[in-house]
Order: C-alpha cells, then structure tokens, then sequence
C-alpha cells in the first residue's frame, strides 16, 4: 500500500486502486481512459478494509473496462490547418481558417466549417476557440433533448456539464444507488472530436 497526498493506493489482483476519501455520502469507482486508471472515491466515514472489500468485489468489472479502454479509437492529433476533417454532430466538415483582424468566430458554410482568427494565431488558440464553440453548440441542443427524454423517463436533470472526449465513448462510473445514479449521454462527432456530458438524475 503506498500512499501519496490525500490519495491512497491498493493493489488488488495485479489492478492499481487510486482511494480517495471525500466528503460524499455515497462510494464511486470509475476507469479512466487512456491508461485505464481506477480510481475509488468514498465517504470520510469509510474505513479501508471495507473499500478494499468493494474493489474486490468489482474486481471483474474494473477488468472489463480497462480491456474496452485499451480498445477505444482515439481521437488523431489536430493541426487546426486548411482542408482538415472536423466533425459537428457526425457530419464531416472541411475546415476553413480566415485570418482577419477581428474577434475570433466560427461558422458552418455548407461542407465548411469556417474558422475566423487573428492574423498570427497559434494551433493553441485555434483549438481554444474551436472547442469554446463545441462547447457551446452542445449547450444549446441539451434544453431541447431533456424537454423531449425527461417526461418519458419519468426523471428530472439537477445539472449537466459538458466536457471533451479523447475517445469515442467513455467509461461511466458505476452507480451505486438508483435514486443517485449517474447517467451518461454522448454525442459523437465522428472520429476527429466527440464531445460527452453527465447529467445527474434524480428518480
């Protein structure tokens, strides 16, 4: 057992277990791309050979998903250049980059997508820009999905937030009650950028 900061480390069975206590009612294993990391958050309350015990016994599911994590595709490096594959909900676009001196903007001009920056712009600031607009497109298409899923699932969102993909799919953290779970929706843009987001439920 070796322990660092806050973070305490287990070794089960050859699987690495990040513990970390926080101030939580409810215990959390999650997998984390890319290297498969697992990672268990408990209640302060929760002592560690009873963790321990919960590893365990999630032992062949924490397997699972590291062998679906070593399989994932992961998104190709972006040089944010003329001509290269973007994709806004699954449809393939060509990328378009217009130096101007003006505020940075982004636009779908039927197979382009139009990247407006300042003379100079680095592959940094243009990805900055780039995932501010994804970010904001999902914002704006979630209203729309929880007002048509919420009333057929007979569930009610609490809070959503949007976060980058470097895979396809991700690896959700396994629920340990139903009336707190956590479920997951993905959006995916093809193989160059797909964007997730959590939503907590309450049933």
């Amino acid at each position: 057992m070796v322990e660092r900061a806050s973070v305490t480390t287990i070794e089960l069975g050859g699987v690495s277990v990040d513990v970390l206590k926080k101030d939580i009612k409810n215990i959390h294993l999650s997998v984390y791309p890319p290297t498969g990391r697992v990672r268990i958050s408990a209640p302060q309350r929760m002592n560690l050979e009873a963790i321990r015990l919960f590893a365990i016994s999630k032992l062949r599911w924490i397997r699972q998903q590291q062998k679906k994590v070593a399989g994932q595709e992961r998104e190709p490096a972006r040089e944010y250049l003329d001509r290269e594959s973007h994709y806004v909900w699954g449809k393939r676009y060509l990328l378009k980059v217009v130096e101007k001196d003006a505020a940075p903007a982004v636009e779908l001009q039927h197979s382009r997508l139009v990247l407006r920056v300042r003379p100079g712009c680095g592959e940094a600031k243009r990805e900055e820009i780039l995932d501010t607009w994804y970010r904001a497109q999902v914002k704006e298409a979630v209203p729309e999905l929880l007002a048509k899923w919420q009333p057929l699932m007979g569930l009610r969102v609490e809070r959503f937030f949007v976060q980058r993909m470097k895979t396809k799919w991700e690896v959700a953290a396994v629920p340990q009650r139903a009336s707190d779970s956590t479920r997951i929706w993905r959006r995916s843009r093809g193989s160059a950028l797909s964007t997730w987001w959590f939503t907590r439920w309450r049933i």
